[in-house]
């Protein structure tokens, strides 16, 4: 419950800010989302949370890379590393926001 609180909070925040482009807004709540989906899978696998907090880290750079080299195949489009680093940032400040504030 307190994931789903925080990933709402954060996409609410990101709307609030309209000085970053919508697309950039999109891929850092894509990394929220995704960074903390790979934190929580792998939180209940391990039972650590360094595991967890770097397979959540992780799991947002693949799912920013991923969504960069579709985009990279089709016409017109490229990879775009500022939409990678937006996604990973996602990912990142959700590991952040979790170690802060998850007593697990």
């Amino acid at each position: 419950m307190r994931i789903l609180l925080l990933i709402l909070t954060t996409i609410a925040a990101i709307n609030a800010s309209a000085q970053i482009a919508p697309d950039k807004q999109l891929h850092y709540a894509a990394g929220v989302v995704s960074g903390a989906v790979g934190y929580e899978l792998i939180y209940r696998i391990t039972k650590d949370k360094k595991k967890a907090r770097w397979g959540g880290f992780a799991t947002s750079i693949l799912a920013g890379t991923l969504k960069e080299v579709i985009d990279s195949q089709q016409l017109g489009n490229r990879f775009d590393p500022n939409d990678l680093l937006a996604t990973t940032l996602g990912g990142i400040t959700v590991g952040i926001t979790i170690k802060l504030f998850d007593k697990r």
